[in-house]
């Protein structure tokens, strides 16, 4: 089990390098598809987890892509 704090600042980091994005929406989308590709389904299953119960320390971009991860979670059953 990854430690959840190295994996905040792992989705802060995509988070701010996809924050050069003009367009805030295509910076959440792309973080969080970067996260659905190049992280593995139990990193996903930790970082949601925390999200659920308040994220401590995500950034704003980082936390609404993970909320998507989330909503993706729920709506397809896939992690």
């Amino acid at each position: 089990m990854m430690q959840t704090e190295r994996l905040v600042t792992m989705a802060n980091d995509i988070a701010t390098f996809f924050a050069a994005e003009p367009d805030r929406t295509a910076a959440v989308e792309a973080t969080a598809n970067h996260l659905r590709r190049f992280w593995a389904p139990r990193m996903r299953r930790e970082i949601v987890a925390h999200h659920k119960t308040g994220g401590a320390g995500l950034g704003e971009i980082a936390r609404e892509a993970v909320g998507r991860l989330g909503d993706q979670t729920r709506t397809t059953g896939g992690g």
